[in-house]
Parts: C-alpha cells; sequence; structure tokens
C-alpha cells in the first residue's frame, strides 16, 4: 500500500513539472515502440492515428506507466528506466538528474537547451552489387519560458547508389537529390532540414513545423498521410479540450515540382524557373466513445495555382464543399482535389490493438457493388498487433492494405496526391495491394530480433479518359494486370545500445519481378541482400 501511494505521488508530482511546451519527437525514436506496447497492455491510452507526439506527451506517458511498475516484467521495467534517462529532461525541474548522454544541455527555470550530434552508415550487398549509405548532421531543441517550444536539425545523407525514388515501389522515404544527382549507378546526396516552433497550452498547440508526419493507424505504411515523401513546411494545431475528443489540423505547403510558365523569368541569359504553388489542408476529428476506442474521420484538399486560401486556414471545414463554392461542382477542369478518410482503432482487449483505415478519393455510396458503375477511388487498410501473448516479450504484426486504381491521382498535375513527385498516401500507390506479417521478441532491454513477411502486388495505371470534361472512373478492374510483384521475407537484428544509439544487421530474401522501373537495380530478381548499420540520433 505505501508503495502505491508513493507511485501516486511520483505521478502527482511529475504532472506538476510537466510544462506545455512542445517539441515533436521523431517518428523513428524506439520509444514509440514501447508506448505502443504499453497501451496494448492497458497501462496507458494513446491516440495513434497521428504522429509524432510531443516530448512532453510522452514524459506524462512515462509518469503513468510507473504507476504499474508492479506489472511490468524485468525487460519492460528496465525500457521504463532507459526512456525516463532521455525524458526526465522534461520531467525535472534542474539539469542534475540522471539522464542521458548530451553532447550539450543546459536547463534552467526559463530555458533548456538540448544539442546532440546526426550519424550514422549503412553498408549492403547482394550479387548485383553493393551500396553505402551514410549520414551525419546535428540537431538541437529548447524550450522557453511555460509554452513555447523550438527545434532544428540537418540530416545530410550520401548514397553510392540511388535506393529511392518517386518511381519506386521502396517503404523507405525518399529525398530530394541535389542538382543533376539521384541516377541509379552514381552517388547520390541529398539533405533535410527540420525544425519547428510551437506556442502551446495544456489544451493546444500551434506552430510552424517542416516535419515528418504520419496520420492513420498503421505498422507498415500508411494510407491516409504516410511520411514517404520529404518533409515539407506546415502549421500545425492540436486541440484537446475534453478527454472524449480531439481536433488535429495541417496547413502544408507541397513541392509541386511542375514550372509555372507566367512567373518564371528569364535575366542576363539566365533562366529562373518557379514551381506552381500547391498546398494541403487537412483536419482530424476523433472522437473516443470509450475508453481504448478511438474513431476519426477528416477530410483534405490539395489545391494550387493562387497564393493561400483564408478559408482553407479554418480547421473545421468541409473542404469539398468550399471548393464547390469557389470553383464550381460541373467540373474537374475547375476545381480541385478534396479527399476524405477515417481511422478506427481499439486496444479494448488486453494485448490486442485493431485497426482500420480508409482513404477515399472518390466514392458513389449507391453504387458501391455495382462492378460497372462503381467509383470506389478509395485504400482500405486492415490489421491488428498482438502484444506480450501467448508468451512476454512477444508480438505478431498482420496487416492488410489495398489501393484500388487511381486513387492518389488526379487528372490536373498540380493537385495530385504527392510531393516532390513522391506520394503522399501508400508507398505502393494507386491500384495496388500489400500482405505484411511480422513476429518479433524482444530478448532483453533493447534488443529485438524480428522476422517479417512481405508480398506485395501493383497493376497496371490505367489512362484517363474524359467525358464531358471529367475523368471516366467508372468500374475500373482492380488488379486486372500485375506489372509488379514483390515477395520478401526478412530477418532483422537491433540493439539500441544508449538513447537514440543503435547497430543493426537484417538478412534479406527478395524476389521482385515486372516493370523494373518500380525497383532499384540492386534489388531486381531472386536475391539475398545482406545488411548492416549504425547509427546515432538518426
Amino acid at each position: 500500500m505505501l508503495k502505491r501511494i508513493t507511485l501516486l505521488l511520483f505521478v502527482f508530482v511529475g504532472f506538476n513539472t510537466i510544462k506545455a511546451q512542445v517539441v515533436m519527437q521523431p517518428i523513428s525514436s524506439s520509444v514509440y515502440e514501447f508506448l505502443d506496447e504499453m497501451a496494448q497492455m492497458k497501462y496507458i491510452e494513446l491516440n495513434s492515428s497521428v504522429k509524432p507526439y510531443s516530448r512532453n506527451f510522452i514524459a506524462k506517458k512515462l509518469v503513468e506507466i510507473e504507476t504499474h511498475k508492479d506489472e511490468l516484467n524485468k525487460r519492460q521495467t528496465k525500457e521504463l528506466a532507459f526512456y525516463f534517462r532521455d525524458f526526465n529532461k522534461e520531467l525535472k525541474a534542474k539539469g542534475d538528474f540522471e539522464k542521458r548522454k548530451d553532447l550539450f544541455f543546459y536547463k534552467d527555470s526559463l530555458f533548456t537547451l538540448s544539442v546532440n550530434p546526426i550519424l550514422g552508415m549503412e553498408y549492403g550487398t547482394n550479387s548485383s552489387g553493393n551500396y553505402i549509405h551514410r549520414r551525419n548532421g546535428g540537431e538541437l531543441y529548447g524550450y522557453v519560458g511555460k509554452h513555447l517550444g523550438f527545434s532544428a536539425s540537418l540530416r545530410d545523407n550520401g548514397i553510392s547508389d540511388i535506393l529511392t525514388s518517386p518511381q519506386f515501389l521502396t517503404y523507405s522515404q525518399g529525398g530530394n537529390f541535389k542538382i543533376n544527382q539521384g541516377q541509379e549507378g552514381a552517388r547520390s546526396d541529398y539533405s533535410e532540414a527540420l525544425g519547428s516552433i510551437y506556442y502551446s497550452t495544456e489544451w493546444m498547440r500551434l506552430g510552424f513545423s517542416k516535419n515528418n508526419f504520419t496520420w492513420g493507424d498503421n505498422y507498415h505504411g500508411a494510407n491516409i498521410r504516410s511520411d514517404k515523401a520529404p518533409s515539407v513546411g506546415y502549421i500545425d494545431f492540436n486541440l484537446s479540450p475534453v478527454k472524449w475528443f480531439e481536433l488535429n489540423y495541417t496547413h502544408s505547403w507541397l513541392v509541386s515540382e511542375l514550372i509555372d510558365s507566367n512567373r518564371s523569368f528569364t535575366y542576363n541569359n539566365v533562366a529562373r524557373d518557379i514551381f506552381i504553388n500547391k498546398n494541403r489542408a487537412a483536419n482530424l476529428f476523433t472522437f473516443k466513445p470509450f475508453k481504448r476506442l478511438h474513431f476519426s474521420v477528416g477530410n483534405s484538399i490539395i489545391y494550387s495555382d493562387d497564393a493561400i486560401k483564408p478559408f482553407y486556414l479554418i480547421p473545421f471545414m468541409f473542404y469539398k464543399s468550399v471548393d464547390h463554392t469557389y470553383n464550381s461542382a460541373g467540373s474537374n477542369a475547375l476545381g480541385q482535389n478534396s479527399q476524405m478518410f477515417i481511422n478506427i482503432s481499439s486496444r479494448q482487449i488486453k494485448h490486442l490493438h485493431l485497426y482500420t483505415s480508409v482513404f477515399i478519393d472518390e466514392i458513389s455510396i449507391g453504387k458501391i457493388f455495382d462492378s460497372e458503375k462503381s467509383s470506389n477511388i478509395l485504400s482500405a487498410k486492415l490489421g491488428f498487433k498482438i502484444n506480450n501473448f501467448p508468451i512476454k516479450n512477444t508480438y505478431i504484426i498482420a496487416e492488410y492494405t489495398r489501393t484500388n486504381p487511381w486513387t492518389y491521382r488526379h487528372q490536373i498535375e498540380t493537385t495530385t496526391y504527392a510531393s516532390n513527385d513522391y506520394t503522399l498516401g501508400h508507398y505502393l500507390g494507386e491500384n495496388a495491394q500489400e500482405i505484411y506479417l511480422e513476429g518479433g521478441f524482444r530478448l532483453f532491454r533493447g534488443l529485438k530480433a524480428s522476422l517479417s513477411y512481405l508480398f506485395a502486388k501493383k497493376g497496371a495505371e490505367h489512362v484517363y479518359e474524359l467525358v464531358a470534361g471529367n475523368a471516366n472512373v467508372k468500374g475500373l478492374p482492380f488488379l486486372e494486370t500485375v506489372v509488379w510483384q514483390n515477395q520478401t521475407v526478412e530477418a532483422s537484428l537491433s540493439y539500441e545500445i544508449i538513447n537514440d544509439g543503435f547497430v543493426y544487421a537484417k538478412v534479406r530474401l527478395s524476389d521482385i519481378t515486372g516493370d523494373e522501373n518500380y525497383t532499384p537495380k540492386i534489388y531486381r530478381g531472386d536475391k539475398t541482400t545482406i545488411v548492416g548499420g549504425i547509427n546515432f540520433g538518426f
């Protein structure tokens, strides 16, 4: 009893030392997997349809988990202590406490600053050749007062052979390569600068950010808003006034990579090319009718041609209707590109996470089951994850994704669901399906072994047919012709030695056939690829 009271006092003190400032934790951080496991054990509650989480939010969740310390196994207890060494920086009032190793850290009653390097290298080899991917840079974040948070980072990448490109159907995040680079068989470099500044209170946050974020529950590629494309700048707004409701809104500045001939010009015989403006406004309303059951619904619009439209800055709007007012409902040639989406997540059964997410480009409710007249232009994902059952420290993931023809596309190139030519949706794009299975065992703190199976297919892209100025999207067959297929089995072992410091190794048996434009040269055909790497802060 005394121990329980002590833990409750710890929670009270912890919550009262956490301020309202916001700095977002990178999605790639291992703490996300730990929080997901704890949510499935019913120790905490998560809205995992929107990521990243803020560091203060994560710190609060760790404090909540601390109240269940008697129920944690040995490995989980050590994991909790490991993450506290990082997030104590949000929990403790002064700088003299047990914490992770940082290049530089300072904290007083007004100001906090943390600075760390970013370093990493990966080597991969198979019968077609090998590659080296090196990463370096640095990151910082901090807080001022009770409501202001900021962050900045620079990640420079150099790779000996191109492995990521808008046309490649690979899961890894894309990069915007430097001029005259990004070609197969040649060294290519790209960098990514991330940053943010937020003002926040206990029930809202508002800020400007250039970051990677995802919408839609998933364990192998979001289909509502993925992080496949390079990061973009956006306004980020979150409103959580009550326990049973949450609103997320973003307004993003996308990259069309289409030249605006009216604004481009020549000066002193030197051409100045300017891209056509491209923006995305999106909202997601999350309702929590029961504990650990979350129902989310939202919509978005891709718009271009002109400057920012003030009405798309209103977080609560149904943007398709707004578009009809300003651009007519009579033709796609006049309007913008709007979408709707739904996400359902349930962790009501201990050990189990059930989820589904649906991205809707276009749908006719009355003709859903009519194979000739339906316009079911959508992507649907269904999956589950089991943690610590029936064997402790294990997990199983099963996920199926189907994306119908024309999804994420649009007949007007300036309003496609893409940025830097990379899709904002599921990485396989339209007319594709994926089955993904994964099982893993967390041997001890920081060490994870996993085995995964991927079976993906992609069909031919459909050519637009215009009828009375509109695209004919009725009754398009799904995977009528398979033009690309990927079957991959991968065994992986990773160890987080220190906070954000990893070593890892993978053995990948893959058989990728079909259209070679979808696959990096090194992975084409039947291959056994061995990968090893080390990184810190990436």
